[in-house]
């Protein structure tokens, strides 16, 4: 009786060795399991980041680290800086600016004194910027009228930036007028009328101009 044989070409040969009772036919090539390296695929970004981590020397990870140490320590000190209040000035700085700008020559003298040493008074943040006497003559028919100026604009200026000059404006240019008087006395004579009429020409400009842009 024949014996029906499993469709198939390699059930066939399997078949026949065993009918023929030699060995078990091992796979054919095609039929053989394909290793695990022909089968797994790597990808190219997978490919240059193991040959860049294998071309890396040994300095490379210090290096890494010292930067973002660096970079951590500036950003640090950044934020440090921004949280540092800014420096008090002196709660006295008010009392300060009134005396220095009264009528007396003593009030004069000592602002005359911080103005040669600025420095010494940095603490009060005080504005000391002058255009002198501004648009008129700093020392009209030669008279020094120009510290007196100086004085006034201080005066002006500061009380500005304190949100007061309106309460103290008055005072100011009664100080203005006071210094150039103080100037004009070391005159006599005909020199001496005429300086004391060129001051009160100074003095009525910055009483009826003083709250214009131009004057302080």
């Amino acid at each position: 009786m024949a014996t029906a044989l499993p469709e198939g070409r390699g059930a066939t040969r399997t078949t026949a060795h065993r009918l023929l009772g030699g060995p078990r036919s091992p796979l054919i090539p095609s039929e053989r399991p394909q290793s695990r390296a022909a089968t797994t695929s790597v990808s190219p970004s997978r490919r240059e980041a193991e040959v860049s981590h294998r071309n890396d020397t040994p300095e490379e990870p210090v290096r890494r680290r010292l930067f973002t140490t660096a970079v951590t320590s500036a950003a640090l000190a950044l934020c440090a800086l921004a949280a540092t209040p800014a420096a008090a000035v002196p709660a006295d700085k008010n009392q300060v600016l009134a005396a220095w700008t009264q009528t007396s020559a003593s009030s004069y003298n000592a602002w005359a004194a911080a103005h040669a040493n600025q420095g010494a008074w940095s603490a009060y943040a005080f504005n000391w910027t002058t255009d002198l006497c501004s648009k008129s003559p700093d020392n009209p028919l030669g008279f020094p009228f120009d510290k007196s100026c100086a004085r006034h604009d201080f005066g002006y200026r500061n009380y500005k930036e304190a949100g007061a000059f309106p309460a103290n404006k008055a005072r100011i240019d009664n100080a203005f007028h006071a210094d150039l008087k103080r100037v004009c006395a070391a005159y006599s004579g005909v020199k001496l009328t005429s300086c004391n009429a060129t001051a009160w020409v100074y003095y009525q400009a910055v009483v009826n101009l003083g709250s214009s842009p131009v004057v302080g």
